[in-house]
């Protein structure tokens, strides 16, 4: 009922704090396939939301820190949600590849 209230198991950093940690983390964007070959953050894998969830195991390991992002942050938050509740340690990227300052790779 207040799920607004609820404390999320999982961290946030904002997009602008990627810097100097790509190649160094495992980014996945779980936008559409088409959302992400109009442009993405460089080193990151595209997963959508729905197959990552369906069968998470397939694409990360609990044994790894995942950095999830989405265009806006809503989704990633989403799937960050459902995967931490699942033991999967990952962080969300608050404000996506909408806020991304550096040109994004096509």
């Amino acid at each position: 009922m207040f799920s607004i209230f609820e404390k999320n198991n999982f961290n946030s950093i904002s997009v602008h704090d990627l810097d100097g940690k790509l190649g160094k983390i495992n980014l996945i964007d779980v936008r559409e396939s088409y959302e992400f070959q109009g442009g993405h953050i460089p080193t990151a894998k595209n997963v959508p939301m729905s197959v990552i969830l369906t069968d998470p195991e397939k694409y990360i390991n609990k044994s790894k820190e995942y950095h999830i992002v989405c265009q806006s942050g809503a989704r990633s938050a989403k799937t960050c949600k459902e995967l931490s509740s699942q033991g999967y340690n990952v962080v969300n990227i608050s404000g996506g590849t909408g806020s991304y300052i550096l040109p994004l790779e096509r």
